[in-house]
């Protein structure tokens, strides 16, 4: 099986992209998502926040505060970096047990945080969704409903756009002047051809 990480910068649509792969069938591993699922779920790992950043960041009942625990690593780089190097390797683990769980002849991997972890190793190709930053900005700024600092201080956490892209090995523009389903379907095709060969 091919197993195929989606990446691009915040506010490019990598979601959207991701969601026209699985109306074609192709199961989708949301890493973003499913990080925050796993800081529960996973006990050892739970355990090492604790230790790292306090045992008040768990509530009684198990369940994380979130908002506590981003109030101490968005405003301190070395403390991110440090959730960081602990919840990346649970992420990887939970990914490479579900993908092997799947009996497609490819998985998309969904992660804004690809390149900057040690996530694309684990992958057999690398997919970036492009989109100029002023319009990733309106997109993130409508979505989310924050400031255009908000957005560009979150910018400046990830890989600049263009090296994301250079390091991917297929690139979806998302930029409203290419249709984005029919480069989808090119690339699903792309794509079962090569986990043909693969198989």
């Amino acid at each position: 099986m091919l197993k195929v990480g989606i990446t691009g910068g915040i506010g490019s649509g990598k979601s959207t992209v991701s969601k026209i792969f699985e109306l074609l069938g192709v199961p989708v591993y949301y890493a973003d998502d499913k990080a925050k699922d796993i800081l529960v779920r996973d006990k050892d790992l739970a355990e090492q926040v604790k230790q790292h950043f306090g045992a008040e960041i768990y509530a009684a009942d198990g369940s994380l505060n979130r908002k506590l625990l981003g109030n101490i690593v968005f405003n301190d780089k070395d403390k991110l970096a440090l959730l960081n190097s602990l919840v990346h390797p649970a992420t990887i683990r939970d990914s490479d047990k579900w993908a092997a769980e799947q009996q497609t002849p490819y998985v998309l991997k969904e992660a804004a945080l690809l390149f900057e972890t040690e996530s694309f190793h684990h992958l057999d190709k690398i997919i970036g969704v492009s989109a100029p930053q002023p319009l990733r900005l309106l997109r993130v700024m409508k979505r989310d409903n924050v400031s255009r600092n908000d957005v560009l201080a979150r910018m400046h956490k990830q890989i600049d756009e263009t090296i994301k892209m250079r390091l991917s090995d297929y690139v979806i523009y998302n930029d409203e002047q290419h249709m984005v389903i029919p480069q989808v379907l090119a690339l699903h095709q792309t794509l079962l051809e090569l986990a043909g060969q693969k198989a």
